[in-house]
């Protein structure tokens, strides 16, 4: 078959009908996404552009993949795993978001509702995950001992939420999933699989780091405000003053010294006001160059002068303690 400019064609998807050349030069992987991500319910439409951002969402949702599992790599949950009540709280936030957000999939699938899941998947991988919680948990990940509590607590919920995710996929990725099940699960196929078990969703939980988030945002457009005037490059070299009300400071105070990790700062004040509001600067201290923090302590100890107190203690010592993030 050929189209109106002369192309050859191909039936292979059913009613929609794609260019032989787009489907040989960008995969099947590509192709099934693209009808995946289409409303049926309506005309399909296919052009280069729409192709192009099938490609940028299919990198997106793979590349969270892989991060997932190059952070599991050396995690065996048989021996490694943390309880629930062990878990910081971040990472039983993100299980209670894993399964909300489960939920929400589950049922379009049950009326084969498919473009809204890939819509919802790739909302979930560039906000909830990559826009802030493995944003957050890189610190943890990279500069906590191996064998932490911190750490193994991170890697528990890096696990369960790589189940679920692969499960999510699987239905419209179907080689990329197969394709990490090969090296990440422990039966013939993913296909095999049912969905990943979670414990009841905590509302609670959910709405506190909601607000978490949104204060988060407040505080980093400022810190991007003194970006763009060249005056911090990340946002470890600035330095927070955030006042809060009476609640927000409640809900702020309860992360104690893990306050700052959450917001990627080096150093962040919380004082208690009227209403929320933001003072940022720049940090005069000097940058340890394994956690990249702003620290007044870099090279306080001799035998280590170019990093921080926490990164000896983390390397040589008892290590450092995290409750919430």
């Amino acid at each position: 078959m050929v189209d109106g400019q002369g192309r050859k064609m191909s039936k292979s998807l059913g009613n929609i009908v794609v260019p032989q050349e787009v489907s040989s030069k960008l995969g099947a992987e590509i192709i099934r996404l693209w009808v995946a991500s289409t409303d049926y319910s309506g005309d399909p439409s296919i052009d280069d552009k729409i192709l192009a951002r099938v490609v940028d969402s299919y990198r997106r949702i793979r590349n969270t993949l892989r991060f997932l599992l190059a952070n599991v790599s050396d995690f065996d949950p048989a021996k490694d795993a943390v309880a629930p009540e062990q878990m910081l709280e971040i990472d039983r936030w993100m299980l209670a978001r894993a399964a909300e957000f489960q939920k929400d999939v589950i049922a379009h699938y049950e009326v084969y509702e498919f473009h809204p899941v890939v819509a919802k998947l790739q909302l979930f991988c560039s906000e909830d995950l990559g826009g802030f919680y493995l944003d957050v948990l890189k610190d943890r990940l990279y500069t906590t001992a191996p064998k932490s509590l911190a750490r193994r607590s991170a890697q528990t919920a890096l696990w369960q939420l790589t189940h679920a995710m692969l499960r999510w996929m699987a239905p419209f990725l179907s080689f990329t999933a197969e394709e990490a099940w090969k090296v990440f699960g422990d039966s013939e196929s993913i296909f095999l699989e049912e969905y990943a078990q979670f414990a009841e969703t905590d509302a609670a939980l959910l709405a506190k780091w909601a607000r978490i988030r949104d204060i988060r945002e407040v505080v980093n457009k400022d810190i991007e405000a003194l970006r763009e005037k060249g005056e911090v490059g990340s946002s470890l070299q600035a330095n927070v003053t955030l006042t809060a009300p009476p609640e927000d400071h409640a809900l702020l105070a309860s992360l104690g010294d893990d306050l700052k990790f959450v917001f990627i700062t080096s150093a962040i004040e919380l004082k208690a006001g009227s209403a929320l509001s933001t003072a940022v600067t720049a940090s005069k201290a000097v940058k340890c160059e394994r956690c990249w923090h702003y620290r007044d302590d870099v090279g306080a100890d001799a035998a280590h002068p170019t990093i921080c107190g926490r990164c000896v203690s983390n390397l040589h010592g008892a290590g450092e303690t995290r409750t919430a993030a």
